[in-house]
């Protein structure tokens, strides 16, 4: 199947998930990452019509995204480091991949001096795998008002990266604590987080029956990655 064929059909997917679960279609957003793919896959992929992708290195990033066409839009979905941060203020419109609050006072720091605001989630490892980034629920409950505060910064909501399974039915739980988490958040702060970006390509059906609005796609979109010089 070409790419044109692979979108349709990722798209009939995501239609049919919302209808299971009583959602409207257009309150799923797909991000196709472009982890490994070259910046000819990603002209191919925004003529068929998707604007906003996702990149997981901030080097790779910065070399590709000159090369693809202006008009698209970057989402940070992979771990941050705090030198990084100035060229991830730069280049993405998202950082959904926040995992303290010593990162996220950094991007507050770079923000400022950009004279911009950034748009971020809080990266949850809801099974705290010592493989995996993110914060454990409890510590995003006691640090979540501290982020919320910084001036540059716009909370958007939760991401989380579940355990991996090769029976996408055994990850919903790890998908519903971390809706109920956001829920938690959103009275902690008194206020509504609109996003949750959840759900990969072995899994993304189940993540947005338990209320992803973002899924993060590529190997199901692109096929296997290509190396990049």
């Amino acid at each position: 199947m070409d790419l044109a064929g692979r979108i349709a059909a990722i798209k009939q997917r995501i239609e049919a998930s919302c209808a299971r679960a009583g959602r409207a279609t257009d309150s799923v957003m797909l991000l196709p990452v472009t982890k490994g793919q070259p910046p000819e896959v990603i002209d191919e992929a925004a003529r068929l019509g998707l604007s906003l992708f996702g990149e997981s290195k901030v080097q790779e990033a910065k070399a590709k995204i000159p090369l693809c066409p202006s008009r698209l839009r970057w989402h940070m979905i992979g771990h941050l480091q705090t030198n990084k941060c100035r060229d991830a203020v730069a280049l993405f419109e998202m950082i959904q991949s926040v995992d303290s609050l010593r990162l996220a006072q950094e991007i507050n720091k770079q923000a400022e001096q950009a004279a911009k605001r950034v748009p971020i989630l809080l990266e949850v490892n809801a099974a705290g795998e010592a493989s995996k980034f993110g914060y454990r629920p409890e510590q995003l409950l006691a640090e979540v008002t501290q982020i919320n505060a910084l001036p540059r910064l716009e909370v958007r909501g939760l991401m989380t990266v579940p355990p991996w399974s090769p029976e996408p039915e055994k990850t919903r739980v790890v998908f519903r604590q971390v809706r109920e988490l956001k829920a938690r958040c959103e009275e902690v702060l008194s206020g509504a987080l609109p996003e949750l970006s959840m759900g990969m390509s072995g899994d993304f059906e189940v993540a947005i029956e338990e209320g992803a609005t973002i899924v993060r796609l590529g190997t199901v979109l692109f096929g296997e990655r290509q190396k990049t010089a």
